[in-house]
């Protein structure tokens, strides 16, 4: 099998080249996707603040990543910096810097974050819990490219990129007075939201295909199919931790895999999301909520009767409004249709 290399480094297999993979080594089809990648390029050319936003584990890094390489700094710095990560006490530092003498312990100067992706970029993660008073510094070099390391007597000039991601409402932060409003329009320039992965199931699919080539190259595995209901039972699941908790799943899998056949009861989702769908409904936005529950009793209903007039009529609608809901969840049919063909026949990646 011939092997390719991602942004990140990363040993992967041809077939996954999809019409942008080889730039942001992004994987999805979905509508959702498609919309982050004409994000990134629009703004990929500019030298404008870009803000992403999006839950835990939805790759807010790689579109970081992604927004760096393709723009005119690709072969200059691009610095990550996970705020959270940092004591509060040594952010200032860290991003910065300080001379000689500063403060105990200062036995050197020491260049900062900023300095160190002098005319490159620099992604600051998880910004939304950054004190207000280093906020207030971060929103001079925005403002004025400048900052003074801590202890110095004089400013330092940088020309800098600022990427930044949270995962926290950043407006609610401003209305709590826990963000600075003038930083949040400073930051709020080009934002890029980068959906849940339980907003673009129909992306599952190849994302499992993807994480289960990489993770069989890397554990020496060969593995070559999935039992017939995997996909199914992975797009059933509302996966709190994103596309990293459906990597560490497939990873699992595949490590406890002995053959060439990915089974079901090695797929431990199954129980998570059961316990998840016990505690209550795994969103605040009530589309979510309402749409969640749309497929899943059209699934039930689909594999009571695979006859869609019949299924229509469980359901207690007719058969022209759930040829609607098929149309709008089309992976639903897709699924229906490969059970019905072959219930206990497996698939193959």
């Amino acid at each position: 099998m011939k092997l390719v290399m991602n942004d990140r480094g990363e040993l992967l297999p041809s077939t996954m080249m999809g019409p942008h993979f080889h730039q942001y080594g992004i994987v999805g089809r979905s509508r959702g996707v498609a919309e982050v990648i004409r994000r990134i390029e629009l703004v990929c050319a500019s030298r404008s603040t870009v803000l992403i936003l999006g839950e835990t584990g939805t790759g807010k890094e790689l579109v970081a990543r992604a927004v760096h390489n393709r723009s005119a700094r690709r072969d200059l710095p691009f610095i990550n910096v996970n705020c959270a990560a940092i004591p509060e006490t040594l952010l200032e530092s860290d991003l910065f810097g300080h001379v000689r003498g500063a403060f105990t312990n200062a036995i050197a100067t020491k260049k900062g974050k900023f300095s160190l992706a002098n005319r490159g970029s620099i992604f600051l993660d998880e910004i939304g819990t950054m004190s207000v008073g280093l906020q207030a510094k971060l929103l001079r070099v925005l403002q004025e490219r400048e900052f003074e390391p801590l202890g110095a007597e004089r400013t330092e000039q940088v020309d800098v990129r600022v990427i930044a991601a949270t995962n926290r409402d950043l407006r609610q932060l401003v209305d709590e007075g826990r963000f600075q409003d003038d930083l949040f329009y400073r930051l709020h320039v080009i934002p890029i939201v980068v959906p849940p992965l339980r907003e673009r199931i129909e992306d599952i699919p190849i994302l499992t295909k993807y994480f289960v080539d990489k993770h069989a190259i890397w554990n020496g595995r060969s593995i070559s199919a999935l039992e017939d209901g995997v996909i199914a039972s992975l797009q059933e699941y509302h996966w709190p931790g994103n596309v990293r908790e459906l990597e560490n799943t497939i990873e699992r899998a595949v490590v406890l895999t002995t053959g060439p056949l990915i089974t079901r009861d090695v797929v431990t989702v199954q129980a998570t999301a059961l316990s998840a769908q016990a505690a209550g409904p795994p969103s605040l936005k009530l589309h979510q909520n309402v749409e969640r529950v749309e497929r899943e009793t059209i699934r039930r209903a689909l594999e009571m009767s695979t006859l869609k007039r019949h299924a229509a009529t469980l359901l207690g609608i007719t058969p022209r409004a759930l040829a609607y809901y098929l149309a709008k969840y089309p992976f639903i049919d897709q699924n229906n249709a490969h059970r019905a063909r072959a219930s206990s026949v497996t698939h193959g990646l």
